[in-house]
């Protein structure tokens, strides 16, 4: 399910209960109830926000967002401070959107080992630029 807008919505959730969202979330009740994405804009960044776990029935509510803000932000942030677990599907997803933001350099957050450590043992951090804070990310020209 979809909601894009800064004004709050009411959205149907599947246990019919309705539910007032204020920013752009990305969910899929019915598919993954493991994580959230939102995207908000911080200091003339646009941030991609992942909350839960990134794994193989939920890793495209986050390539789907990634898409779009590559390719229409020039400082593309993804801040999975709050993601717990990130699989190898999730981490296909961020080297894609680091591939498309060429020569751009993704800008993730990363904060713990859980997240860091796949990013590392596969190389990837030689592609994306890594953080440990969001304000971090923000402060890179």
């Amino acid at each position: 399910m979809w909601v894009d807008d800064s004004r709050a919505h009411q959205v149907d959730r599947p246990e019919g209960r309705l539910l007032d969202v204020e920013d752009w979330i990305v969910t899929d009740g019915d598919v993954s109830r493991l994580l959230t994405v939102s995207r908000s804009t911080v200091r003339g960044a646009v941030v991609v926000t992942a909350q839960g776990e990134v794994d193989l029935t939920s890793a495209p509510q986050l390539e789907v967002v990634l898409d779009e803000v590559v390719r229409d932000s020039s400082v593309p942030i993804v801040d999975l401070s709050g993601v717990s677990f990130l699989g190898s599907v999730g981490l296909s997803v961020l080297l894609a959107a680091a591939q498309k933001a060429d020569p751009r350099r993704l800008r993730v957050v990363v904060s713990s080992p859980q997240v860091s450590r796949p990013i590392t043992v596969t190389g990837l951090d030689k592609v994306l630029e890594l953080f440990d804070t969001l304000d971090a990310a923000l402060a890179q020209p």
